[in-house]
């Protein structure tokens, strides 16, 4: 393959991905008449149509479709394999992309990421909160932050945290007028913060455990968010119990806004993980940032 002809189909995968030739241009410097020249050219050569056209959008054609899926992993391989290549130099440099929900964000990629941004000043690190379970290679992410037990097998996964445990939590307000659950077939008699996943759409289920006894408990109540913070505020107002990571409600239980229930049906669990393809050649900066991050307690 040419040249020419690799470039072309990057402005393709550009084009089709942004679903805009106005987008794709701003987004590889261009203006938006090469690469309408450049798709024509491309199509020309091929003898198809890659894209449809309306005064609305851009969108592929099915043999658009069939080239992108082609596409988007090759040449993901090469940029990924580039970037690693760029990263053999002597200093840390380059840029690592990695996905998170924003509770491990916080309390560890940022605190890890920024010693080492102040000490490379060559090295780019961007981090995406998003609380879906993100196809890293698809997305083109360097690695993804996620609780343990959702690490797909096929990834090599890095300990970067201790244990987690849930808590289940209610106002002192709420315990009062409400007798506190002894048992999870309790929560029939309690309203509930219901929490809504991003990944699924559908309401967690309170995952309990005691003496190897697994359960997951569908719950009612008022109030349902797709956000734990909000959660904690409707819990500390009195408007039910809530089921969230222990970290997040230390804050509360710490002051006497929220109080533990359950909590002998709580154990710990794998906590985080940083998790990327068994196929990247870490190069000096990602393996550099995995050293910082991994968990030593």
């Amino acid at each position: 393959m040419r040249g020419d002809e690799l470039a072309d189909l990057n402005v393709f995968l550009a084009v089709a991905e942004e679903n805009s030739f106005t987008r794709a241009a701003a987004k590889l410097g261009t203006s938006q008449s090469a690469l309408s020249y450049t798709i024509r050219r491309l199509e020309t050569r091929l003898g198809v149509r890659l894209l449809t056209r309306t005064t609305r959008r851009v969108a592929p054609t099915e043999a658009g479709e069939r080239l992108l899926r082609t596409l988007r992993p090759a040449l993901g391989d090469i940029e990924t394999e580039l970037r690693s290549l760029g990263e053999l130099r002597e200093r840390p440099a380059g840029t690592i992309r990695i996905t998170s929900s924003v509770h491990a964000a916080e309390t560890l990629l940022w605190p890890a990421c920024a010693p080492l941004l102040r000490q490379y000043p060559e090295l780019k690190v961007e981090i995406t909160v998003d609380h879906a379970l993100t196809d890293i290679v698809a997305e083109r992410y360097d690695a993804g932050v996620r609780l343990g037990e959702q690490v797909a097998k096929d990834m090599v996964a890095v300990r970067i945290g201790p244990d987690c445990r849930m808590a289940v939590v209610g106002s002192p307000a709420y315990l009062a007028e409400n007798p506190p659950p002894e048992t999870p077939q309790d929560l029939v008699r309690h309203r509930c913060i219901n929490l809504r996943m991003s990944s699924s759409g559908g309401l967690y289920a309170w995952e309990l455990e005691q003496n190897g006894r697994e359960l997951r408990v569908r719950v009612e109540g008022q109030f349902t968010s797709n956000r734990s913070d909000l959660g904690l505020v409707a819990a500390a107002d009195g408007f039910g119990l809530m089921c969230t990571l222990e970290d997040l409600a230390a804050p509360y239980l710490a002051d006497g806004r929220l109080v533990r229930v359950l909590e002998n049906w709580c154990p710990p669990f794998p906590g985080y993980h940083l998790y990327y393809p068994s196929r990247r050649q870490p190069g000096a900066a990602f393996a550099m940032l995995v050293d910082a991050l991994r968990y030593r307690g």
